[in-house]
This record gives structure tokens, sequence and C-alpha cells, in this order.
């Protein structure tokens, strides 16, 4: 079963706009003729798959200004006898140490060698090549600049590697915080993009699960670019992608090329995660091997987010389950549990209790009357009013509910403890199994309490009508401080309607939500 749009369609039309890459050479010497020669030589010269474009510079402070800016300096000629006899060695010193460039690549070239004798200029400045002037050929120059573009591609491979390989260490904290399934998704998208620096116009994730019967369910958990307007307008995904990642489903293997690169990680013995992504251009420095360890990463945090969800989710059906057989056992509505769920949850949004807590009461709400499993049919099944023996006998249901759910150490479990056995205290002392008063009642107790009330009187009972939402209204609004908690009440009745909107929401047929 397909969750996304994976089904067949035509490749929209995709416009490759060719990048040509660069290797950017500064050449510093007060010849303009060794400029020209250089230039003659090196320009637009291919060298490992990028051409050379030469810069001049006829002084040391020339050269200062074009090296602080955003150029990607490859390379640097420089003379040593310039405005001074030292010229182009301090410029050296000046390039490493305050401009603190490490990854450029140094040549010194002079033609006046007593002034900086090689061994000297060697053993002293941090440069790689020292060649006179007179014996730099066309060959000899080429030779030496293929030797310093390739030093200078290496390093930057290295340095990208380590940053990266930090950058991945950084955001895979981050994204560690992120509970949210969705927002787990975009952020791993947003920061795989910048980890690897790569232009894309397409990225989505998707997960790929066999169940136990063996039935294979896939999920789009996010997507950028043109994947994501196709989803927004329920338009099917491009054959060939669909293509490209069933086969690296298939294989369990990644595949890298000058368009896309796919992942496919396993994440456990029966799911799998996919990352399929699209190059806007053939990426020069793509390191695959990085992006497996982050995805990798990203996938198995993933995965246990999915499958947290699901737990979640299960947890949640159950308890609306065993909450409805509660009800259906006193033949009172179907969906009553779900509706005082949703209602409690509503009340302790609008009080601003945490998320966490706000959905912990939603998902422990059906079990406030669990207790109501203990009473007998007779009682709980007459027609007509109860004998204070059998009222007595009913109010027990209370206490039993909180034994019954004190017998688990889940968190849930206890949430629901006190609302099963609380939920009949008033907030005057008047209520029971133990007469509490006030905040001594337990806050999730008093916002069920509410919930419970407002839809139990506008639903039909063995021994009553249901109640108009006027009615009950007037009911909440006359018992705040008597029965209800003067707080939650008033937030009942402010937003009255809309708990009366949750309620013709969640028909007594409703599915069951998430």
């Amino acid at each position: 079963m397909d969750n996304y749009l994976f089904s067949q369609g035509e490749q929209p039309e995709k416009t490759q706009k060719p990048k040509t890459l660069k290797w950017h050479i500064l050449i510093v010497d007060d010849d303009k003729n060794i400029h020209d020669v250089t230039k003659l030589v090196l320009e637009g010269k291919e060298i490992l798959g990028r051409t050379i474009s030469c810069t001049s510079a006829f002084s040391s402070e020339q050269a200062k200004t074009l090296l602080m800016s955003d150029t990607n300096w490859a390379c640097v000629f420089i003379d040593v006898v310039m405005e001074s006899t030292h010229a182009g060695l301090e410029l050296v010193n000046w390039i490493r140490n305050t401009l603190n460039n490490h990854l450029v690549r140094l040549l010194i070239r002079t033609g006046q060698a007593g002034y900086a004798p090689e061994q000297e200029v060697i053993e002293k400045y941090d440069i790689n090549d020292y060649r006179t002037k007179t014996e730099l050929t066309a060959t000899k120059l080429v030779s030496c600049t293929y030797g310093a573009l390739r030093g200078f591609r290496d390093l930057n491979t290295v340095e990208k590697s380590l940053k990266s390989f930090r950058n991945l260490i950084e955001v895979s904290g981050d994204l560690l915080k992120i509970q949210n399934i969705n927002d787990f998704t975009c952020a791993a998208l947003d920061n795989f993009l910048s980890l690897m620096e790569v232009e894309s116009s397409a990225i989505y994730i998707m997960r790929h699960e066999n169940d136990i019967f063996n039935q294979s369910h896939k999920i789009l958990l996010a997507s950028s670019g043109r994947f994501n307007e196709l989803k927004k307008a329920n338009q099917p995904f491009p054959k060939n992608v669909n293509a490209i990642v069933e086969e690296a489903l298939s294989s369990g293997h990644s595949h890298f090329s000058d368009d896309y690169y796919v992942a496919c990680i396993s994440t456990s013995t029966d799911s799998k995660a996919v990352l399929y992504i699209e190059f806007d251009h053939q990426p020069s420095d793509f390191k695959a091997s990085i992006a497996e360890l982050f995805i990798n990463n990203i996938a198995l945090m993933l995965e246990s987010l999915v499958r947290q969800h699901q737990t979640q989710t299960t947890q949640k059906e159950l308890l609306y389950i065993v909450g409805d057989a509660i009800e259906a056992r006193s033949k009172e509505t179907g969906s009553h549990v779900k509706r005082v769920a949703a209602m409690a949850e509503f009340i302790a949004i609008k009080a601003g209790l945490p998320d966490s807590l706000c959905d912990a009461i939603r998902i422990a709400a059906p079990l406030h009357d669990i207790g109501k499993t203990t009473i007998p049919d007779a009682i709980l099944h007459k027609q007509g009013e109860l004998t204070q023996d059998e009222f007595e006998l009913i109010k027990t249901h209370a206490e039993k509910g909180g034994q019954l759910l004190d017998k688990s150490s889940m968190p849930i479990a206890k949430l629901g403890a006190t609302m099963a056995r609380f939920h009949h205290e008033n907030y005057d002392g008047s209520g029971y199994p133990q007469g509490l008063k006030g905040d001594d009642i337990p806050l999730e107790a008093r916002i069920v309490a509410i919930a419970d009330v407002i839809d139990a009187l506008g639903s039909v009972r063995s021994y009553k009508a249901p109640w108009s939402d006027d009615q009950i209204r007037q009911y909440v609004e006359q018992n705040a401080g008597i029965k209800f908690d003067p707080q939650f009440a008033k937030i009942a009745t402010d937003h009255f309607c809309e708990l009366v909107a949750i309620k013709h929401q969640i028909s007594d047929d409703s599915p069951f939500d998430s």
C-alpha cells in the first residue's frame, strides 16, 4: 500500500544550466611582461576538470586587497623583489599568519635569487614551490601549476571532509532534540543540503516497511522542490524517479551520478529509508561517504521516531477501545470517551499547560471510568432511581478504577489512575471518594471532571434525556467553585461553542484518531 504519490507519470522538463568551474590563480609581480607570459601559457587551460582564470596584482598591497575578496584563490605566483627587496616574502607571511589562509598554494618566482636564497626561503617561509624566472619554461610552468592545483584540491578535500564530519556531529545532536516527525524530516533535508554544500532542486525522504502480514507500506516523510509541488498538486511522481528508487530498495545500495544521488538504508529487519536528491548542477566535490554516514544517522533516528509514533498511536487506540468497552457495558454512547478526551485536551491547552501534559491528558482520559468494570450489571443497567446502598456501590468505581491502574508503572497509567480515582471529587469538598477540596484534587482530574459532565449531560442515558447546550452551559456556570474548578469552568463556558463543535465532530461512529 502506497501512502505517497509514486504512480506513473511523465517526466517534467529539467533545464540544465551549465556551470563553468574555474581555478583562480593570482599573479603578483611588478613586471608586466611576466603577467603577459604567464597568462599566455595558463589562461583558459583546463586542468583537473576546471579552466584556469588568471588575475594580476603589481604590488603586495594590490595582492592583499584581492586575497581578502570572496574569490577562492587556488594558487598565487609571487615575485620576491617588488616595492622592497623582501616584499614577496612579507606577503607570504601575511597570507599564512594574518589572513590565516593555509590552503592556497604559494609559488615563489624570483629573478634575483641572491636576495632570497632557495634553501633559506624554503626553511623560513611556508611556501609550496621555489623557482627562478629563467628556469620556468612554458612546460615547467604548466607542470608546477598542475602540482600546485592537485595539492590545493587534496587539501580542500580533507578540509571539507573534516568540516562535514564536525557539522555531522553538531547536526545530529540538534536533530536528536526534535520529537515531531514532520519537523525532524524537514530539518534533516535542510541540514543535509547545507552539510553537503550541493545545489539541489528536488529532494525527499521516504520510508518503506513490510508489516507482519508482509504487506508493503511506503510513506513520503518530507520533500522539497518539484517533488513537494507534485505532492501538493496531487500529481504523480516521474516514472524514471520511481524506477531509480525501486532499484535502490531492491538492491539495498546507494548510487551517485551526475544528475542524482539515491541512498537506501536498512533501519530494521522490516523497514528501510530512502533519500533521493536531484542536482541542479553536476557536483564537483560531493562526498558520498559523508552523505551515507549522515543519512545512516538520520535514518536510524527517524526510525526511532516512527516507532515511537506508532507505539503512541497504538496506545491511544487501545485506550479508546478499553474506554468504549467500559461505556458499552454501561450502555452509554460509544464515542463518549473520545469526546471526553478531546474536550479535556482542549481545556488543558486553553489553560496554557505544557504540550506534553495536554497530549498525555488526551491519551489517559478514556480510562477515567475503568472502575465501572467492577460494578454489577444489575446496578449499572438499572432503570429508575438507585437505592442509597446501590449508589454507594456505584461510587466505589472511582477508587477501584484507581486501584486497577495503580498496578502499572507506566506514566500514562498513573495519570489515568488519578483521573479515575478523583474525577468525582468536587471543588468544594463534597465529592467522593476522599472528599478532597480545591487544588488538593489533582489538576488532570479537575479537567476531566468538567469534560465528562459536559458530554454526559448532552447524551442519552438510561435515567435521563439529553440536556440542551444552554442548560449544560448554565449548569457549568452555576457549579463553578462548587463542583468544578473555577478556572477550568470559565475556560469551558468562554469556549463552550468550540466544545460543542468537538461533540459534533466526534459522533458515535467516529473512527479512532491518532
